[in-house]
């Protein structure tokens, strides 16, 4: 077992109590999380990475329990171990393509992947000196990714990541983040409301807002 959540519940100031279903990832599987807006797909994203801390339950990734990590020790072991695609890129205009994949090892203080390599693979080779402003929406969700994969995670999260593509750039991305995740044994997590993504990974869990 390589990633595992149980019985987490949170709640927001002023609001109900959410409650969410459980998740086991073996190395290289995937699944979805799938839900409606405001249903609190972000909210277990956010708890899956570490970034809230659950009511109740508990996420553990490589037999280590997120929940009970803190401050300097919880972000350095995110660092390390879970690469994060967000629904916008994020990517540090003052830096280049390159630069920014370079930022992951600096902050996760890990050697990770080679960076020309990983850039090859995901068609972006040519893109490694390049500012991040003259990027296609598409490019730039591929650098996302690159960024996401650099220190070789156990456990990839992607928020929406097909939101704004379409359904070329959708299957391409899907296939892209899968085939990684197999290559470096990582578990991956796809939360979105995008049903055409549940073609490529039938695993699934619903996020529903009471």
């Amino acid at each position: 077992m390589l990633f595992e959540s149980r019985n987490l519940k949170y709640s927001h100031p002023g609001q109900q109590s959410l409650t969410f279903p459980d998740i086991t990832l073996h190395p290289g599987e995937s699944m979805l999380v799938l839900g409606k807006s405001g249903s609190g797909k972000t909210t277990l994203l956010n708890l899956l990475a570490g970034l809230l801390k659950p009511e109740t339950g508990e996420v553990r990734l490589a037999e280590q329990n997120l929940a009970a990590m803190k401050g300097q020790k919880l972000d350095l072991f995110r660092g390390k171990e879970i690469g994060i695609v967000f629904q916008k890129p994020h990517l540090l205009a003052a830096l280049n393509v390159k630069e920014n994949l370079q930022m992951a090892h600096f902050f996760g203080k890990k050697k990770g992947q080679n960076i020309e390599q990983l850039l090859e693979e995901l068609g972006l080779g040519k893109k490694a000196k390049s500012s991040v402003l003259t990027l296609s929406e598409g490019e730039a969700q591929r650098v996302s990714i690159a960024r996401a994969l650099a220190n070789s995670p156990k456990l990839i999260l992607a928020d929406e990541p097909t939101s704004s593509l379409d359904d070329e750039n959708t299957e391409k991305v899907i296939k892209l983040l899968k085939t990684q995740a197999a290559k470096i044994g990582a578990a991956l997590i796809i939360v979105t409301h995008d049903h055409r993504v549940k073609a490529h990974v039938p695993n699934f869990v619903e996020v529903k807002a009471l």
